[in-house]
């Protein structure tokens, strides 16, 4: 496997200063298209009439979109749009041809258009589809920009959202995007922590495709090539031992849906080329024959694992990568979203009373507060675990923090290295001192900081700093008499 390739992914190069490629072999379409995206504000375009040239050019310039007629001589737009998708998946291309055909449309769409425009076309929606395929070019290349809060606002089909309870700017940008590159029905890369709710994600996407098939989810994780193929494709009679008859695969399940491949960072190199196939062609081959089958099920994949470390390792393709990541999400984790605490304690306690058939009880300010300063490895599955710990060993009145403090002893996770980390101000007791400071003030600065942070709760400052309540009160005591 070769090394992670870096060409036309400079994240410091957004679209707005990059030029619009319009390809068409009639100069007047040219001059006309090029006059209209002036007169909006987009003057870097460039124009090519030689279909010939346009791959080589792409090869040695970034676009920001690509504009493409269909009917053109030595090589058809058609052509040109399979190779631009996969050469450059992160280039969008608008195709804009004079053949009004619904079938000719929904081909283009499927092999990776962002839009089909037929001719002439209005000036505000050729704008406007220029504009909009700038913005994704942005959020493909980068996908940092998707929790940037680049995209403001909520979503506009909420419903689709429902599952996941947020109201952090960074998630509803993520569903914005999600919005806008659901219809497409190119692979989708979804990357996350554990337990950060991938396949919340992977549903809100299948629901928004509008596509009539079901969303068949494969957790690929230990598999190994036999297993996934066989889970995947199917087989034919006699294809292994036991085999005493035909079985279809998932992906047939899938048909004319969603495929959600969960863990695929762990799927083993034969596998690997397998689900490349798949993605290039849209064929597999059930175990046993040696007759392809076509696919028409849109790909999800996810992975808490860093795939270009993997890459880079040699245990991922990276053909592989790229043919997945044609649109990528990243899912926060729950300590970059503290505000969704609140939200997400009271649901599942909601949830739990139910289940175990309490009351749910209340539970005090305090308890807020020391979970938002706790780091949540396991995100919002581990918070939902707490909950349901809490409501099975919860008696009666008010729901006490030890109950969640005894919940994540139980499960090895309590330290300090679990709880967040002290401000980079620690740093200025060293840089703004010409020696180094005293235990005295040391233990002073982190008592204060911890005391902030909790609120004021010495039980909860106690937490942080690995000490006893009583421990903490006889320091807070001895600083008191002191000054």
């Amino acid at each position: 496997m070769s090394k992670i390739k870096t060409h036309n992914d400079d994240p410091a190069n957004p679209s707005h200063l990059l030029p619009v490629l319009l390809v068409d072999d009639e100069q007047h379409i040219l001059l006309s298209y090029s006059i209209i995206l002036r007169t909006a504000g987009i003057e870097n375009i460039i124009t090519v009439r030689d279909s010939l040239k346009v791959m080589p050019l792409l090869s040695k310039q970034d676009f920001c979109a690509v504009v493409l007629d269909l009917t053109m001589p030595h090589k058809s737009g058609d052509e040109l749009l399979a190779e631009i998708n996969y050469e450059f998946p992160n280039i969008p291309v608008i195709i804009m041809t004079a053949i009004d055909e619904v079938k000719k449309a929904v081909e283009c769409i499927k092999s990776g258009a962002v839009d089909y425009l037929v001719k002439p076309v209005e000036e505000n929606k050729f704008v406007t589809a220029v504009k909009k395929a700038m913005k994704l070019r942005d959020l493909r290349h980068d996908p940092e920009a998707l929790i940037s809060g680049d995209l403001e606002g909520r979503p506009g089909h909420a419903s689709a959202f429902s599952s996941t309870l947020t109201k952090n700017r960074k998630m509803f940008s993520i569903f914005r995007y999600i919005e806008a590159i659901a219809g497409s029905l190119k692979p989708v890369l979804i990357t996350g922590e554990t337990g950060v709710g991938k396949e919340l994600i992977s549903k809100a996407i299948h629901e928004l495709s509008g596509t009539k098939g079901p969303l068949v989810p494969v957790n690929t994780a230990g598999l190994d090539d036999t297993m996934f193929s066989d889970a995947l494709f199917g087989h034919k009679k006699g294809a292994f031992t036991g085999a005493d008859r035909d079985r279809k695969g998932l992906i047939v399940k899938a048909s004319g849906g969603t495929l959600f491949l969960d863990e695929i960072g762990d799927l083993s190199e034969q596998s690997q080329v397998k689900l490349l196939r798949l993605l290039e062609e849209h064929l597999f081959y059930p175990l046993g024959s040696d007759v392809s089958e076509y696919s028409d099920a849109r790909i999800i994949a996810s992975t808490n694992r860093d795939l270009k470390k993997r890459i880079y390792e040699e245990k991922f393709r990276e053909d592989l990568f790229f043919r997945l990541n044609v649109y990528h999400v990243h899912v926060p984790p729950l300590r970059e979203r503290y505000e969704d605490i609140p939200l997400l304690l009271d649901h599942f306690l909601e949830d739990a009373a139910k289940t175990l058939k309490k009351k749910r009880p209340s539970y005090p300010a305090e308890l807020i507060t020391f979970l938002s300063n706790y780091s949540f490895p396991g995100n919002v599955r581990e918070i939902k675990a707490m909950c349901y710990h809490a409501m099975a060993h919860h008696k009666k009145g008010i729901l006490p923090i030890d109950i969640f403090r005894s919940f994540i002893k139980e499960q090895g996770l309590f330290s300090r290295s679990r709880f967040l980390p002290l401000p980079q101000d620690i740093d200025t007791i060293f840089k703004t001192k010409s020696k180094l400071p005293t235990i005295k003030e040391a233990e002073e600065f982190l008592i204060s900081e911890a005391m902030k942070r909790a609120n004021g709760n010495q039980g909860i400052a106690a937490s942080f700093l690995g000490l006893t309540r009583h421990a903490l009160n006889k320091r807070l005591t001895r600083q008191s008499r002191s000054r």
